[in-house]
């Protein structure tokens, strides 16, 4: 599945950031904003660009957007 990250630092020093990937919508891959689907109005400034993710994501630090997975879910 195509999707773009977002980084949450983490607020202690002995824990990795947190990796949360969403669905992005649009079609510009090096868009320096990318829409994402689970929100009208927000979205990932600055992204690392689109690149494919497992919907089944095993890496420490990492998860789906809860709301961009259902929607995901849904199209199927």
């Amino acid at each position: 599945m195509l999707a773009v990250s977002e980084r949450i630092p983490s607020l202690r020093l002995d824990r990795p950031d947190e990796v949360i990937w969403h669905k992005p919508v649009g079609a510009d891959p090096d868009a320096t904003f990318q829409r994402i689907a689970c929100s009208e109005d927000e979205g990932i400034a600055l992204s690392s660009g689109k690149r494919e993710v497992s919907l089944r994501l095993s890496e420490p630090g990492q998860r789906w957007c809860s709301d961009c997975l259902t929607i995901v879910r849904r199209k199927k």
